[in-house]
């Protein structure tokens, strides 16, 4: 019989690195949509939905103690280190947009058209360290449905909870995020 992602989740955390992998590879099409969903708002074509996905895998199995009870709090922590990767490349991007990295040779044309504001990415990111620090939940349940492209209902049976309770909880957090970014 093949494990569980419970299961697999559990053995992960106990330091099973076979688990890990397995873990990997069973929620790898989902994974990859959230990639895909992640970059669809992010800052260009450069940075391929394969190369997020991957870049994520290395930095969730690199984190000592990182612990998944369930698989929504995976794909919330997924959804976290994605668009904090999705962030960095903004960031790295918009530096060598500004001259950073400046070298007397020959640059690609992309670096100096974003297809989304930088700045816009950073002030989102802001926000939501706040609201991460106000209301952990809120702030996953953002990462899920913004950056992960989670419908309310499939968030809701990742939860446990009724649709209109994760549009109730989805609503808090757009009203949060909104004044957050208007005091930046």
């Amino acid at each position: 019989m093949a494990p569980t992602i419970s299961g697999l989740i559990r053995s992960a955390e106990g330091g099973d690195r076979s688990a890990a992998d397995a873990l990997f590879a069973a929620l790898y099409a989902e994974l990859h949509q959230l990639a895909r969903s992640q970059l669809s708002r992010g800052p260009g074509a450069t940075l391929g939905t394969t190369t997020l996905l991957h870049e994520a895998y290395l930095n969730i199995s690199g984190r000592e103690g990182a612990r998944f009870p369930d698989r929504a709090r995976f794909m919330g922590y997924a959804a976290k280190v994605m668009r904090g990767l999705v962030i960095d490349y903004a960031r790295s991007r918009q530096a060598l947009k500004r001259g950073g990295g400046f070298e007397l040779t020959a640059m690609a044309d992309d670096v100096a058209t974003p297809m989304v504001d930088a700045e816009e990415i950073e002030r989102v990111g802001e926000a939501l360290e706040q609201l991460t620090a106000a209301d952990p939940s809120l702030a996953e349940l953002v990462d899920l449905k913004f950056f992960g492209g989670f419908s309310l209902a499939e968030i809701g049976e990742m939860r446990g909870v009724s649709e209109r309770t994760v549009q109730r909880h989805w609503d808090q957090a757009r009203t949060y995020l909104f004044r957050a970014i208007r005091r930046n």
